[in-house]
């Protein structure tokens, strides 16, 4: 397996993560020495929380969160099976999602996630504008709540169904302009999360989310996301996608926080079948093709600034290797996260 790692961007944007944890975790140890160790209060502890993995807390009843992000999907190259590098080709996919979310109960948040997006292909057309995304609807239940010297995690049932909102099929030349699916997909997710106290007194938050999403089919017809030319008619069966995400933060003052995502997820194949026509000639083939199952794994390290407990801000990057049927990218990425 391999990865361009020609751009040096993505050596920076780690190493100047990673770099500015290490003085942050420093400063707060040197000011630490020469004081008896206590331990930090979870009052004391202000939270962003990490790029990826979401919170199994819910919202007080009443209380509403806004969180905007804002991402550049970098890709560098394609790859095929075995992760060996087919082309060197570059593209950025610009976007932006925004958690919105009320806690109708103590117990049960629900909200909206809208997404908007905007490609562009070094060399290619990019897209005639920003592009609405799909939309996705969602409801949480909390079932059990963490309590200090507990061994049980807050832990939540979550229901998303996103509904297809966006572009995906009728391109025609604008191939960029598909940021939608096609499909309704159903997620089923089981989210935690514990506190640990570290042996200097500090608090150690731990998220594991396991989720898996199921799409219907979807009819396809022209140049579409599922790589469909001018005349296809036919229907796309998206494969389901299993997603692990394991995330850590570190408390290194009450105000900054030092974020980790480890993610892996699993594709299963997505089929098109279907008659193509030749838009000169009439004639008319058969379509069946498998893309076969991918998967991939990545990490995202993140640095949060809390300016209370109820507003903060994080930055980082996402960076997945080239794993089976999957191209190597980095996403930076930048959120403001807002509890009213």
């Amino acid at each position: 397996m391999s990865l361009n790692m020609n751009n040096p961007w993505l050596y920076t944007s780690i190493i100047g993560i990673f770099g500015l944890l290490l003085s942050l975790v420093a400063a707060a140890e040197e000011s630490q020495a020469s004081a008896p160790v206590s331990q930090q209060s979870l009052d004391d502890a202000w939270w962003t929380g990490p790029l990826l993995a979401a919170g199994a807390g819910t919202l007080p009843q009443g209380h509403a969160l806004v969180e905007p992000y804002i991402y550049d999907v970098i890709r560098y190259g394609r790859y095929n099976n075995d992760g060996d590098e087919r082309s060197a080709a570059r593209t950025n996919s610009y976007g932006s999602l925004t958690f919105i979310l009320y806690g109708v109960t103590d117990r049960f948040t629900a909200g909206l996630i809208p997404t908007f997006g905007y490609n562009s292909v070094n060399g290619g057309r990019d897209s005639s504008g920003i592009q609405i995304g799909d939309l996705s609807v969602q409801g949480q239940y909390r079932l059990t709540q963490f309590r200090p010297g507990s061994p049980i995690p807050t832990t939540s049932l979550v229901v998303q169904q996103t509904l297809p909102t966006g572009k995906y099929d009728g391109l025609g030349d604008d191939v960029s302009d598909g940021l939608g699916s096609g499909a309704n997909t159903t997620t089923l997710a089981l989210y935690s999360q514990y506190y640990i106290w570290m042996p200097n007194g500090r608090i150690l938050r731990s998220r594991f989310n396991v989720s898996y999403a199921l799409s219907d089919d979807v009819d396809v017809e022209d140049v579409s996301v599922y790589g469909t030319s001018e005349g296809f008619r036919g229907t796309a069966h998206p494969g389901d996608v299993l997603t692990i995400n394991s995330a850590w933060e570190y408390s290194i003052t009450r105000e900054w926080v030092f974020a980790i995502d480890l993610i892996y997820q699993h594709d299963e194949s997505t089929r098109v079948d279907g008659i193509q026509t030749d838009p000169a000639t009439g004639a008319t083939q058969r379509i069946d093709e498998d893309f076969g199952s991918a998967w991939r794994f990545g990490v995202a390290p993140a640095i949060e600034y809390n300016f209370t407990s109820r507003v903060g801000i994080i930055a980082g990057a996402r960076w997945f290797a080239a794993g089976r049927n999957t191209s190597a990218t980095i996403t930076p990425v930048a959120a403001l996260n807002m509890v009213f």
